[in-house]
């Protein structure tokens, strides 16, 4: 696989270069899935930005946001510069491709879908592009978004099939996305995002099979089954070098000291859901990213289920508070890194 220069020098022997991370907002926080309420366009999302504080947007590639079909070379042109004329980075897109699919025009329709977002993000002066291997995506129903009905669609769809035919599917599909981001010089960033990949060595895996320079990683800590510290280290010693992007989530509140802590729910996580709070593994992954010269963005997404008050989904204002939050704890913990 290709190796970048920073990963050349870091062998070589040199000291990584001091971080220097940005705190970035996910546009899919305000895609009015999640919460009640309509969704923000694209020229709102960047105005809540700046005055939320953070450095810069990621724009989620599908309707209302980023869609390819809606995003002309013109379009995207204005958009940069009304971002750039705020202080403000666009400084990834997000694909939801899914490479996974028994049925073989479904993913010829995704590798289409991506190359016209490689366009898209070429169009807007973005290196990175965060790619999946296998995606269920989300159900709008009357109640709000839901994951589980398309992972249960998902896996109806593949049960016949073994593991590492699936898994074939999608490295032949990324080996193809990856030749067509060469020609539009952006890199795609592989998510270590289930279904398809169980973990960050599975991420790792599909990246050295496809042995492409157009072709890096995203790893994101909330999605690390094992968030140990030991196992946050070995992690982020392994994207050293090719590390494009990463994000975090959680709901935040002030307790009675004024700390941002995590609020969200983690029942789900047993025994283990005290160290899914975001507050007690950030701090090691921002350190771990800094020991091997990351200086990306780190980049806030909503994108969840959300609380029902009062038997009605919380609204806009909840979402509003908490990327204020996120933002604010996440530059304090950068800052302190």
């Amino acid at each position: 696989m290709g190796m970048s220069s920073s990963a050349m020098s870091l062998m070589a022997g040199e000291a990584p270069r001091k971080a220097s991370n940005k705190v970035g907002l996910y546009s899919i926080t305000f895609l009015g899935v999640w919460y009640k309420g309509k969704a923000l366009n694209l020229d709102e999302m960047l105005i809540k930005a700046r005055d939320f504080g953070f450095d810069g947007i990621e724009i989620d590639g599908k309707r209302p946001h980023g869609n390819p079909l809606d995003m002309p070379t013109k379009r995207c042109k204005e958009l940069k510069k009304k971002a750039n004329d705020l202080g403000l980075d666009i400084y990834a897109v997000s694909g939801n491709n899914d490479f996974s699919s028994p049925v073989p025009e479904h993913r010829e329709c995704q590798i289409v879908y991506l190359r016209e977002l490689m366009r898209m993000t070429s169009d807007l002066g973005v290196t990175p592009l965060r790619v999946f291997l296998g995606w269920p995506g989300v159900t709008l129903h009357p109640d709000g978004g839901r994951y589980d009905i398309a992972r249960e669609s998902w896996q109806q769809a593949h049960y016949q099939f073994e593991p590492e035919q699936i898994w074939d599917w999608c490295r032949e599909g990324l080996i193809e996305s990856a030749k067509y981001a060469g020609d539009f010089g952006v890199t795609l960033a592989l998510q270590n995002h289930q279904p398809v990949i169980k973990d960050w060595r599975d991420m790792m895996r599909m990246i050295n099979e496809v042995d492409s320079p157009h072709l890096k990683a995203c790893l994101d800590a909330p999605i690390l089954e094992d968030k140990s510290p030991a196992n946050i280290q070995e992690a982020a010693q392994a994207v050293q070098g090719i590390q494009m992007l990463s994000h975090f989530g959680g709901e935040f509140d002030r307790d009675a000291n004024g700390k941002i802590v995590d609020t969200q729910d983690h029942s789900d996580h047993g025994d283990k859901a005290a160290e899914q709070k975001a507050e007690n593994y950030l701090p090691a992954f921002i350190k771990a990213m800094n020991d091997i010269g990351y200086g990306g963005y780190f980049s806030y997404e909503l994108c969840h289920p959300l609380p029902v008050v009062n038997g009605e989904k919380v609204g806009l204002e909840f979402v509003e508070k908490n990327a204020k939050l996120a933002c604010e704890m996440m530059k304090g913990l950068v800052s302190n890194a």
